[in-house]
């Protein structure tokens, strides 16, 4: 009887060392791929896709493309864009920045704009498709603007 308590007692220790080992694993965190092709051409547009990777940013992975006129956004010499209650383009941009959220600008639309990476503001980056899969380890949502 007693052999049967020490098996029965073992088995419940490595139960409870299996449970505890899974749960101080890290989660995979899901990712938001948040597409930005509208700049001040639709300044609602833009700042609603600034604002949702503030919004996702604060328990997900996010990185935010930039392409089309959406790179008019994410240039040095690009005037603030507002609208309505929206914080503008400038400050969301600051925050993200500051929460190393990812920003990434497409290297073709800034040649078709006449501009290339270094009219980039501080903190965006060209865009590296390596980066679209890997700035996540679990699923990626796609949010398009």
């Amino acid at each position: 009887m007693k052999a049967i308590w020490i098996a029965i007692l073992a088995v419940a220790v490595v139960a409870l060392g299996a449970i505890a080992q899974t749960e101080s694993e890290p989660k995979n965190r899901d990712g938001v791929f948040i597409h930005v092709s509208h700049g001040s051409d639709d300044p609602y547009r833009a700042l609603m896709a600034l604002r949702m990777a503030e919004l996702m940013s604060e328990d997900h992975d996010v990185l935010v493309y930039f392409d089309i006129t959406g790179v008019d956004v994410v240039l040095k010499d690009a005037s603030d864009i507002v609208f309505k209650e929206f914080p503008s383009a400038k400050v969301q941009i600051q925050k993200l920045i500051g929460q190393k959220v990812t920003l990434m600008a497409c290297p073709g639309c800034l040649a078709a704009a006449g501009k290339s990476a270094t009219d980039l503001a501080p903190g965006i980056t060209i865009a590296d498709k390596q980066a679209f899969f890997t700035f996540t380890k679990g699923r990626i949502l796609s949010l398009d603007y």
